[in-house]
């Protein structure tokens, strides 16, 4: 396969997060029609989801589907849109005030500013099954066969609940003032993050047919993604304004244990690249060539916000 050059990766992520903005349209509007959903409730989950962002957990479901031998269609973009809502519930859960107490995410008021706590905590919880059954639908409609497409579902489910992002999302509820250890917040993260980005290349892989060796690459490949991401927000959480972030930087206000606090900048630093280099190794192992992982991979590394 040839290099994807910086202006060439640049066009990559802009078509891809174009294709995931108009699937997540679909999956909202699909949302709207629900006679389960209320109108408040509906509006604040189009202002949590529609509301800009990277779109890179929906990007790398689709990639990780086409390198396992998939073809792109809109089916495969609605499947991807399933990782986002779970992302988005995330997102407006965290900023509430009995979480990170935030006011800004992506540059305007946070979901529970906008449209009241209530409200946002009923609309994004409402998220987490609408996003089972957007895996499911999709899968469905890609033409996997009716056992497959509930492991697909299942496996976007798993990495939302308590033994991934939920359960990391308590243990960092539960950290607030005390410090951690470096296993600890490993694990912490590779729960409260690594977990739903390792499931984005999951999903993909699994709704692909992929082999048993290059889902479990894939997998490796997300997880270490998801903990390098995690410590480069802690480094721009302590190196970037509010401004720049288009978010409140609050962990140091919280007393949570960050990368950077623990180890300091430098060595933070490093042991992003380190990720990512273990991201790239389990790509080799299983012989995945696909540029746009590897440029995914220093993307995540060399972002700034």
């Amino acid at each position: 396969m040839s290099e994807v050059t910086p202006v060439d990766f640049n066009g990559y992520l802009e078509a891809e997060r174009l294709q995931v903005e108009e699937a997540l349209e679909r999956a909202v509007r699909k949302i709207e029609r629900r006679d389960d959903v209320t109108a408040d409730e509906a509006s604040a989950i189009r202002y949590g989801v529609m509301g800009g962002g990277k779109r890179l957990r929906p990007i790398l479901c689709v990639t990780a589907y086409v390198a396992s031998g998939g073809c792109r269609s809109a089916s495969v973009y609605d499947l991807a849109a399933s990782v986002e809502l779970v992302h988005a519930y995330s997102l407006m859960h965290d900023d509430l005030p009995c979480m990170d107490d935030a006011e800004l995410r992506r540059g305007r008021p946070a979901a529970h500013i906008e449209h009241g706590v209530v409200t946002a905590v009923w609309g994004a919880a409402k998220l987490i099954p609408l996003a089972a059954i957007q895996a499911l639908e999709a899968a469905r409609l890609l033409g996997c066969e009716e056992a497959l497409a509930r492991s697909v579902s299942k496996t976007l489910m798993r990495a939302a609940g308590g033994g991934g992002m939920v359960g990391g999302q308590w243990m960092d509820l539960m950290s607030e003032g005390r410090a951690l250890g470096p296993e600890e917040l490993n694990r912490l993260h590779q729960m409260k993050t690594g977990a739903l980005l390792a499931a984005s290349l999951e999903v993909g892989s699994v709704a692909a047919e992929a082999s048993d060796k290059v889902r479990a690459a894939l997998v490796e490949y997300g997880s270490a993604v998801g903990l390098a991401f995690q410590i480069v927000d802690d480094i721009l959480d302590e190196t970037s304004s509010s401004e720049a972030l288009g978010k409140n930087p609050s962990d140091a206000q919280l007393q949570k244990s960050t990368y950077t606090s623990l180890h300091g900048l430098d060595s933070a630093k490093i042991s992003a690249r380190a990720e990512i280099e273990r991201a790239l190794d389990a790509l080799a192992t299983a012989r995945i060539e696909c540029d746009e992982l590897t440029s995914l991979a220093h993307f995540v590394v060399e972002r700034g916000r």
